[in-house]
């Protein structure tokens, strides 16, 4: 805005215009911490007035006939709540000592002195509990322009029992309050607060607030109050300057309650902003829709997808490799009844391991393996020994994992979590041998067809837009983002072009038998033939969706699903 004041006769009248309005722009941070938002805001205010006094006194001494104040940024501009009393203290005391510094450098700058000492202004950092306190009886509404910070990052299920009591508090009408991450709440009680008015809020918060069922849970019911988002930074890791080196995965969201006719923003993972039309709920520039859990896909032909087997057993079926060499080495018996089984770790790293897998086991034929019968037993003691009244009720069939899903048919296994690093999430077939953990996904029935569109950037792109994450890793849920995956409907041709595609890509995975999936997809040592495989079968599926090949990016690719995804809503 300084910049944009043009050199003419008024230049000063209206520079001195933008100093008065800084002077009354109002800031509130509800979890203002020791200050740092707050106090760097101030810091930021004072050196633009700093430049327009630099501009206006042009090294001279000038202002004593000016009829107002050199200086008109004050730290009683700033408002704070914060719960912890000693916190309180230092927000304080940081916003006094910035005073006192950028009064030397404005005393610098006009070339005389300014008192400081006794304290005139006031930082008006209020102790309390900002989800029960009101926020009006802080500063009026009517008085404020911005609200920001970093509220308090805690999962729903690490909140204490009083954090869930302050999320029903504010939110206790949202359906699904229950799940949200505890710094939605300052969301929710912002969003309350400024609905109706120009006020602009901006909080950093994890990123769980723009992924998986939060969406719905957050922002349909404030957007349906009016809310919307005008700014937005995507994932980041915002790491700890502690000794620990801790880092979180947040978001920045901006959102007003007011009618906003500018430009809207959004930055990138990688950081690079654009003007967009519009910012929904999972930061995309994409229309206003929330894709809610789903028991099973739109399409009747598309293949099931649902959790592998949990064992629930505390080691005493599932075995490491040496281990269960061990067992068939001393009990011919036991080793009858000894399968691969499948975790996440063991299909994307390629380590070993086994399980005694007994469904449909003539009893006379495993009692016979004192070895088996020791570990079922174990497994029995052990399920009754638990808290959980499903985990008790499974101490009466010891002899099986405690949920069996596993497919009679060839499928494909997707785990449910990945690096995301990784372009693509690396997929597989397996034999019905081949038992697969909770911590995966199979898709029994699938053909090379399913395999090519599954495998795609298409679908990789829908997954990262909707996804859950452990820390960034991505979380796979077949609730959301499978069963609501709008599928191509492709020619004949189109469809024959994936499964050869698809087909591609698995010869190419056999040319390195000594290579693991985490290697193969590892983003800097992918193979070359490897990441060509799947370039001609992402070809091939966008071909197949009717998209553009040379100017589809991410976010239009995601865009253009979402609008099939509402068609598929809006047909049912």
């Amino acid at each position: 805005e300084i910049e944009a004041i043009p050199v003419q006769k008024t230049r000063q009248r209206k520079l001195e215009e933008f100093q008065k309005k800084l002077g009354t722009l109002t800031f509130l941070d509800p979890a203002c911490g020791s200050g740092n938002f707050l106090t760097e805001t101030y810091l930021s205010l004072r050196r633009l007035e700093n430049d327009i006094l630099r501009i206006l006194s042009g090294g001279q001494i000038a202002f004593g006939s000016l009829e107002y104040s050199p200086i008109q940024v004050s730290i009683s501009q700033f408002y704070g709540i914060e719960i912890n009393d000693f916190a309180v203290t230092v927000a304080k005391t940081a916003l006094w000592i910035a005073e006192s510094q950028m009064l030397k450098e404005t005393e610098d700058i006009i070339l005389m002195n300014l008192d400081f000492l006794p304290l005139k202004t006031n930082a008006y950092i209020v102790e309390g509990n900002a989800l029960r306190l009101d926020w009006e009886s802080v500063v009026p509404k009517y008085k404020l322009n911005y609200i920001m910070g970093n509220p308090p990052f805690v999962g729903y299920k690490f909140q204490s029992a009083s954090q869930k009591e302050d999320i029903k508090n504010v939110a206790g009408e949202f359906a699904n309050y229950g799940t949200l991450d505890y710094v939605a709440a300052w969301y929710i009680k912002a969003a309350k607060y400024m609905v109706g008015t120009n006020l602009t809020t901006a909080f950093v918060s994890t990123n769980s607030i723009a992924q998986g069922e939060h969406v719905a849970s957050l922002w349909k019911p404030l957007f349906a109050m009016g809310i919307q988002i005008v700014f937005a930074r995507r994932t980041f890791r915002w790491d700890s300057e502690a000794s620990l080196k801790a880092h979180v995965h947040c978001v920045i969201v901006g959102f007003t309650g007011g009618n906003f006719s500018g430009a809207r923003h959004l930055w990138s993972e990688s950081g690079k902003v654009a003007e967009v039309s519009y910012v929904n709920g999972y930061l995309l520039d994409a229309p206003d829709i929330f894709i809610e859990k789903r028991s099973k896909p739109w399409r009747t032909d598309t293949p099931i997808a649902q959790k592998g087997n949990a064992a629930m057993d505390n080691g005493f079926l599932v075995v490491t490799g040496v281990e269960a060499r061990e067992i068939a080495a001393k009990d011919p018996v036991a080793a009858r009844f000894l399968k691969r089984h499948m975790s996440a770790d063991d299909f994307l790293n390629g380590t070993e391991h086994y399980c005694i897998w007994l469904k449909d086991a003539n009893p006379s034929d495993y009692q016979k393996s004192k070895e088996i019968m020791r570990r079922i037993k174990a497994v029995q003691d052990y399920r009754n020994s638990s808290n959980r009244a499903a985990t008790k009720k499974m101490a009466a069939y010891p002899m099986l994992f405690a949920e069996v899903r596993q497919p009679d048919t060839n499928y494909i296994m997707l785990p449910v979590i990945s690096s995301e690093r990784r372009r693509y999430v690396p997929i597989a077939y397996l034999t019905p041998d081949v038992i697969n953990s909770y911590a995966s996904i199979s898709i029994s029935n699938a053909t090379l067809y399913h395999f090519g569109v599954l495998t795609s950037n298409v679908h990789n792109a829908w997954m990262r837009a909707l996804c859950g994450r452990l820390k960034s890793d991505y979380r796979y849920s077949t609730t959301i983002v499978y069963n609501n995956f709008p599928w191509p409907t492709p020619t004949v041709a189109q469809q024959a072009k994936i499964e050869q595609t698809a087909q591609a890509i698995l010869d190419t995975r056999t040319r390195y038998p000594g290579s693991s999936l985490a290697a193969l997809y590892d983003e800097v040592a992918m193979p070359p033939e490897l990441r060509k495989a799947h370039q001609d079968n992402d070809r091939a599926v966008m071909q197949a969706y009717g998209f553009s090949v040379k100017d589809m990016t991410e976010s239009k690719c995601v865009a253009e699903l979402m609008k099939m995804y509402q068609k598929l809503v809006e047909s049912k």
